[in-house]
């Protein structure tokens, strides 16, 4: 993207109008009206004169260069107007015409040359499909829509036109004002972070808003948004939560791992706060607009009503914050100044009959204590109930005490009306009840956690894995035409990472298994190996604790013929010896590919009772970081297990952060793995030991 997307020295409209009503009309008129100062070209084969402006029969024509062309002509026309645009040495297109790819293939193709036009010359594209931008502060307003927002300094990213539409109409009535607005259409070329990285380089721009129903390119979000937020929070509104994208998934952790799994995931990566609805998304923003971010978690409420103040005092617990502790000073302060009734500890209760001169007094004691890092105010209508004095009262405090955020809850309607009108006049967040008031604290305090200096990483072991060996047994696995490994081969690959496994090997006849359970020693496993078995115990395809040469001969050919009588089509590659291993706790690491973000790499309670309990959580595996490693341990209950439950004695946490640490690396060092499931890991007091390893390939 160009730095003049949104302030261009000069733009073409092609396909201009003089008829009210029309798209081409639209446009030039809101570039009017919005005071855009720079030159304005018409571009319309049939008209002398537009809106008092001259017309030209084409953008050849024009005797300038524009730097940016809004197209609104039909989509037939447009590889004409783009080429003709690029031999013109225009910079940047801004394609309002729908009938692309959102129409199926020959609108995919039409997308595709045209894309290829704008690559020949070097322009850059918004759209197709979208409805344009606009910018306050240039001002302008490069699209169709009804009306120009006042300046502010939210910037918004919308995929949806109709969305963006319905906010701005809303945001008039609700008085909030933008600094840049873009409509992202097709994103056939520039795309939500081309304009969250434009946005995070305005300096009129103080937090930036997405609604997006994809990313387009996952490393790319990664990278460039990490940068952004450690300047500005970024909140996204992501469409689309389904998990279906899980359900062709042959793994444990691919069945848990949903598309949408992968957005929270990187969108944590990244310091993104991610809102659940567009009333989250702009309390967010107007928070972030007009308060500063909180030094820490601790909230102080003040109410003149118990109940609200218990439902907010709920809420802080169940968004992660901390009910402050007052100072003993700040305590007695309250005891001698409030009624004996009122409630002094947080939430500070200054009773129903309280004026603004007792708010005053108990908002002043809390926001002065070292304790608190925030505030909310909570008023309730009642007879004496002084909402406009309060508010100035709390407007003042807030002067007073910049450093702390402060959000109200005016709960009611007209009684409060002029109060809560004039807190938010004063840049003070004013909800109408106490649960927004405390998410949009929450949601600023997640922030603050974003940018907070990450302490050092651990130094590891430079551990150098076999590469050569994974290379050869994947290219045999790919010359047998298949895709998912044997446990002998994946129990090889993981051994090639350093990772400890039971000794597998492949065996295809009783008398070869006996031989190689010899040299494991006893007891052993027996297990079919078959890549179209997924569930071997179904099948009587395993045999646990085989104890004699003659026993493992019995169950080789037990095995077979179980296989044989319920899957009479599968010929198995043979039986793997598997030597049994001491008990331990079971654990599972695995990795699923997301197409989006990459390899995310999951941990959590293993065994048969993995998809039942679904005790697993999630990180990319890209630079995953030793701190990363141990939050994914400590959000499982299994790590409850792991530190000693009920005397048993700890495992050996480190030894699973290296299993962890080692699958990701494994994972990304080879995109061609689609999956892998470490199912179960055995921890011990020392060390630990994989049992069942499976390697999926794309």
């Amino acid at each position: 993207m160009t730095n003049s997307l949104t302030s261009p020295a000069s733009i073409a409209v092609v396909g201009a109008s003089k008829t009210p009503g029309k798209i081409g009309y639209s446009v030039v008129n809101n570039l009017i009206q919005s005071g855009y100062k720079g030159k304005i070209y018409p571009v319309n084969p049939k008209e002398k004169e537009i809106l008092g402006l001259p017309s030209f029969a084409s953008v050849a024509a024009i005797p300038e260069s524009a730097e940016t062309a809004i197209f609104a002509v039909p989509a037939k026309k447009v590889l004409e107007a783009a080429a003709e645009c690029g031999q013109k040495g225009v910079k940047n297109l801004v394609v309002l015409t729908a009938g692309f790819k959102e129409m199926g293939r020959e609108g995919l193709e039409l997308e595709k040359k045209f894309m290829s036009i704008c690559r020949e010359y070097g322009m850059r594209m918004l759209g197709p499909n979208c409805v344009g931008f606009l910018d306050t502060h240039t001002p302008v307003n490069a699209t169709f829509l009804k009306g120009f927002p006042g300046q502010g300094e939210i910037a918004f990213i919308s995929q949806s036109g109709a969305m963006l539409a319905a906010i701005l109409d809303w945001s008039q009535t609700a008085g909030i004002g933008y600094s840049k607005i873009y409509s992202l259409g097709n994103k056939a070329d520039l795309n939500e972070v081309d304009c969250i990285a434009e946005a995070a380089a305005d300096p009129n721009t103080k937090v930036i808003l997405c609604y997006i129903e994809d990313v387009a390119c996952g490393p790319d979000f990664l990278r460039v948004v990490s940068e952004v937020t450690k300047k500005k929070p970024v909140v996204i509104l992501k469409s689309g939560t389904s998990q279906a994208g899980a359900q062709a998934a042959s793994s444990h952790t691919g069945a848990l791992a949903g598309s949408d799994l992968a957005y929270n995931i990187a969108f944590k990566r990244c310091g993104v706060l991610r809102a659940y609805s567009m009333s989250e998304l702009f309390d967010l923003a107007i928070a972030f607009v007009n308060q500063p971010v909180p030094k820490g978690k601790k909230v102080a409420i003040v109410t003149n009503s118990g109940g609200p103040g218990i439902i907010a005092t709920d809420k802080v617990e169940a968004n992660g914050l901390a009910m402050a502790r007052f100072e003993k000073e700040t305590i007695e302060d309250l005891r001698l100044n409030l009624p004996p009734e009122a409630g002094i500890y947080n939430p500070v209760d200054v009773l129903g009959d309280a004026k603004a001169d007792r708010f005053k007094f108990a908002l002043e004691k809390v926001l002065s204590d070292q304790n608190v890092d925030s505030v909310a105010v909570l008023l309730c209508p009642v007879a004496v109930t002084q909402p406009l004095e309060t508010a100035r009262a709390v407007i003042e405090l807030n002067q007073a005490y910049p450093a702390k955020p402060l959000v109200a809850a005016y709960m009611g309607g007209p009684a409060l009306a002029e109060g809560a009108k004039l807190l938010s006049q004063n840049g003070i967040p004013c909800f109408t009840m106490p649960e927004p008031a405390i998410a949009a604290l929450a949601g600023m305090s997640t922030y603050a956690g974003f940018i907070e200096p990450a302490p050092a990483a651990e130094k590891k072991n430079d551990f150098k894995p076999d590469l050569k060996t994974v290379k050869a047994v994947f290219y045999d696995v790919k010359r047998d035409h298949r895709l998912v490994l044997l446990g002998s081969e994946a129990a090889e690959v993981i051994d090639a990472y350093g990772i400890t496994a039971a000794a597998t090997s492949l065996s295809q006849s009783p008398d070869e298994a006996a031989a190689m359970a010899d040299k494991m020693g006893y007891p052993v496993v027996l297990k079919v190996a078959s890549p179209k078995i997924l569930h071997k115990t179904d099948v009587g395809g395993v045999k646990i604790g085989v104890s004699t040469p003659e026993q493992v001969k019995s169950a080789y050919v037990g095995i077979m013929e179980n296989v044989h009588r319920y899957l009479p089509k599968v010929v198995p590659h043979g039986v793997e010896i598997q030597k049994m291993l001491p008990k331990g706790i079971e654990l599972i690491v695995g990795m699923s590919r997301d197409v989006q973000f990459g390899p995310m790499i999951g941990f959590g309670l293993g065994g048969i009772y993995v998809n039942l309990l679904k005790d697993v959580s999630f990180r990319l595996a890209h630079n995953i970081s030793p701190g990363e490693i141990s939050e994914m341990i400590a959000e499982t209950k299994a790590y409850t297990m792991m530190k000693g439950y009920r005397g048993d004695k700890p495992v050996d946490i480190d030894a699973v952060s290296e299993v962890i640490r080692r699958v990701a690396m494994l994972a990304v060092d080879f995109p061609e793995i689609m999956e892998i499931d470490v199912n179960p890991v055995f921890a011990y007091e020392k060390g630990v030991a994989a049992l069942d390893v499976k390697i999926t390939l794309s």
